[in-house]
């Protein structure tokens, strides 16, 4: 079991009123698993991902991380769980402006004190598995929308995390390159990363192994991916031909206005 939620509940003070936003949230997810959250804006999927990536701490429950009670963990001790075992994609790429992609990528390294060269190795390595070894000198300015979510993906992996958490990873991108984004999902969960996603789009949740989706902060089910989500893939299995005849650079040689 890489995560398991018991009984979480959040719920924000704002003046005199308490806002409940996660109800009894029950949930475990195995080494290796593609889950998809979904949900509508004011689920509570965007608190539960915040949750799950130690970017906030619930209510009440209990959460397991690799079998490890991190309920009550200070800061400082869910930060560095976050540099090492978390990998995260934003759909808005959260990359900084002015460093290059090696930069860009080489920042949960230099926060883990990893020596500068090994750095660059594994920065080097980590670009190269997202098709983007002839763009580490670029800026994010240079780059097309579909590699700036790339040099994103190999910042959340370069530290190889546990578990790669991404928010709406294709909702900043043409369906081009999320369908190639989709593929090197895919690609990871197949070399055994476990992922989970955030993501209105049945489009995307397709692409997962489970479903899981919420209502009023309440998970109304959880079920493996309907067949639905499987015709799906395959009305796509065509493009995802085309693409993969074109290196990742090639296909996002557009630049991001």
């Amino acid at each position: 079991m890489i995560l398991e939620l018991k009984s979480i509940y959040k719920a924000y003070v704002q003046g005199n009123m308490y806002v409940p936003v996660l109800k009894d949230i029950n949930l475990s997810i195995e080494e290796g698993e593609y889950v998809a959250i979904m949900g509508p804006s004011g689920s509570g999927k965007s608190t539960l991902m915040n949750i799950i990536g130690c970017l906030d701490k619930a209510s009440s429950g209990t959460y397991l991380l690799d079998e490890e009670d991190i309920s009550n963990y200070k800061d400082k001790e869910l930060s560095y769980i976050r540099n090492k075992s978390i990998g995260f994609v934003f759909q808005t790429f959260n990359l900084l402006p002015r460093q290059s992609a090696l930069d860009n990528v080489a920042l949960p390294l230099q926060y883990a004190g990893v020596p500068k060269k090994k750095r660059k190795e594994m920065c080097l390595e980590a670009l190269d598995m997202v098709g983007l070894s002839d763009r580490v000198d670029f800026k994010p300015t240079q780059l097309s929308g579909g590699q700036k979510q790339r040099v994103a993906i190999a910042r959340a992996m370069v530290n190889g995390p546990k578990i790669l958490l991404a928010d709406e990873p294709t909702g900043a991108l043409d369906s081009k390159s999320g369908v190639q984004i989709m593929g090197l999902f895919k690609s990871l969960h197949e070399q055994g990363v476990t992922i989970i996603m955030i993501t209105h789009s049945d489009e995307i949740a397709a692409y997962a192994d489970r479903v899981i989706r919420l209502v009023d902060g309440q998970i109304i089910s959880d079920t493996d991916n309907p067949e639905v989500a499987i015709k799906y893939q395959e009305s796509l299995k065509s493009e995802n031909e085309e693409n993969s005849e074109e290196s990742p650079a090639q296909v996002d040689e557009e630049v991001a206005e």
